[in-house]
């Protein structure tokens, strides 16, 4: 290489870095000056909506408790939203890393608006990475009275992708980070939280791969916990109004109203709509046929919007209060963890675990079932060490749900996020055992101690690690195997069982990049 390769080389790099900290000092002082006028959760009343009758009787006979319901199957999960949304009387507080405008996304979009149009105040908060097929139909809800949209972390370019994607490069280092935090809130008194985003995937419509998923309904104490984490995310500066930066919407509320309704309509609706026509309401969903698990020790928590900024760790962020929770298993550790690449720190907390004779198990998705190619490429290579150091090791099936979908789909992929210690400690979230949880990505879920609810988890995971659903690892010397135990005679995958060529050439590739930070 010249001398004068390696001079234009340099001024590149420095015109780039130039180049940056303008974008990054540019987009900071455009957040100050488009920034929304604070916003808070709205007090609770003891019977002025139907969420508040449902929900106050139970909590005046626990005071100082929270009630959990699990919400494993995906369709119920649709309906209790839609059951909240149509209940909701006051507020509904929704926060989501990615809502389709699909099938599912348009069918909450209607029970969001219907909610609005009688006068309940909608704050909608979503992370902008997805958000660019949702631009229209996004900027029709944000005009009306009761609704504002804001999103997280935006690029200032919405109209081109060629003008978006310039400032994402520029701005790399921070759009790198993203919210991934899920919640619903109802009248400050129900909160959904868990894995799933709003979308066909997450509610058994889709006609290719759903994911087999877990949320949990929270009442008590813990809801105010979730209200508080809301309003610190909707007033941080990372928080931008849709107003702000859509101008000149494309979509009047009027036309997203007729295609909203259209979609009632069609045939594919059916089945959710009798799924709450059958369902009592709110009541049945916190005190119907559902088993409520009450505790004194259950807790929302979340990263701070902070994190989405660089701000440096601190000891309540959820990646060492999670930790700190695991780390104290005196018997036995159960994760489900989709996106699992543990790293060496990971791995050798694990190899401790089992050297103080801890029982651990992890489920996480085959390469056939994971829908993200390079986080598999980042997990592979610990998977020989992990059973060489006694975890148990399963992986999804891809075609491992049994039942399919509402619309013909076998496809499974795994998006639980959840752990169990000890039969008594749990957590159901946002937040995978992988580098970009732990250091990029905000996250948020329910740590509980309940001997009850770990149980149910555990009973979710002895099902989601049965032979029918997933395959057993194991080592024949220094060689991986994939026992299907299912199959009829038994069989042993040598190889990345029902994954293409190219998709086992691509994770392989990918593990030998160094890119794991970023997985």
């Amino acid at each position: 290489m010249t001398r004068r390769t390696v001079k234009w080389i340099a001024i590149v790099l420095v015109g780039f870095v130039l180049a940056s900290l303008a974008a990054l000092w540019s987009y900071g002082r455009f957040t100050e000056r488009v920034r929304g006028p604070a916003g808070h959760a709205l007090p609770v009343a003891a019977a002025a909506t139907a969420v508040d009758r449902s929900v106050a009787p139970l909590l005046a006979a626990r005071p100082e408790e929270t009630g959990m319901v699990l919400l494993a199957d995906n369709v119920d999960a649709f309906a209790a939203r839609a059951l909240l949304a149509r209940g909701a009387g006051r507020s509904l507080d929704l926060q989501y890393y990615m809502w389709h405008p699909d099938f599912t996304g348009n069918l909450l979009y209607d029970e969001v608006l219907r909610a609005a149009d009688r006068g309940v105040r909608v704050r909608l908060l979503l992370d902008d990475l997805n958000v660019s097929g949702s631009r229209d139909v996004l900027a029709a809800l944000d005009s009306h009275p009761r609704i504002e949209v804001r999103l997280f972390n935006p690029t200032r370019a919405r109209e081109g992708s060629l003008a978006r994607g310039l400032e994402m490069v520029l701005r790399w280092l921070s759009v790198n980070r993203r919210m991934h935090n899920k919640a619903w809130i109802a009248d400050g008194r129900v909160a959904i939280v868990g894995g799933r985003n709003v979308g066909d995937e997450y509610f058994d419509a889709a006609r290719d791969t759903n994911f087999m998923d877990t949320d949990v309904a929270v009442i008590g104490q813990a809801v105010g916990e979730g209200e508080r984490q809301f309003d610190a995310y909707w007033n941080s500066p990372n928080a931008v109004p849709l107003s702000a930066l859509v101008k000149h919407p494309h979509t009047t509320l009027a036309a997203v109203r007729q295609t909203l309704d259209t979609g009632l309509r069609s045939p594919m609706a059916q089945p959710y709509l009798r799924k709450l026509a059958q369902s009592p309401g709110v009541r049945s969903l916190v005190a119907g046929t559902r088993e409520v698990h009450w505790s004194r020790s259950a807790h929302l928590i979340s990263d701070p919007p902070e994190k989405a900024a660089g701000a440096p760790p601190a000891p309540d962020w959820m990646t060492p209060v999670l930790v700190h929770d695991m780390s104290g298993a005196r018997h036995q550790l159960l994760l489900i963890s989709p996106y699992f690449v543990p790293g060496d720190a990971g791995l050798r907390w694990m190899r401790d675990l089992r050297q103080r004779g801890v029982e651990v198990g992890v489920l996480t998705n085959s390469l056939a079932a994971n829908d993200v190619v390079a986080v598999h490429g980042g997990y592979a290579g610990y998977r020989a060490p992990l059973l060489r150091a006694g975890v148990a090791l399963y992986e999804l099936k891809a075609q491992g749900k049994p039942d399919g979908s509402l619309f013909g789909s076998s496809g499974a992929s795994l998006h639980t996020k959840a752990f169990v210690v000890d039969g008594r400690t749990g957590f159901v979230g946002s937040f995978n055992l992988d580098p970009r949880s732990m250091n990029l990505n905000t996250e948020m879920g329910l740590l509980f101690e309940q001997p009850d609810m770990a149980r149910e988890l555990q009973r979710l995971y002895a099902r989601k690690t049965a032979p029918a659903v997933s395959y057993r690892l194991a080592l024949e010397g220094d060689a991986l195997r994939w026992h299907d135990d299912a199959a009829r005679p038994p069989h042993t995958w040598t190889r990345e069982p029902d994954a293409s060529v190219w998709r086992r050439a691509a994770a392989r590739v990918i593990g030998w990049l160094p890119v794991e930070s970023q997985l």
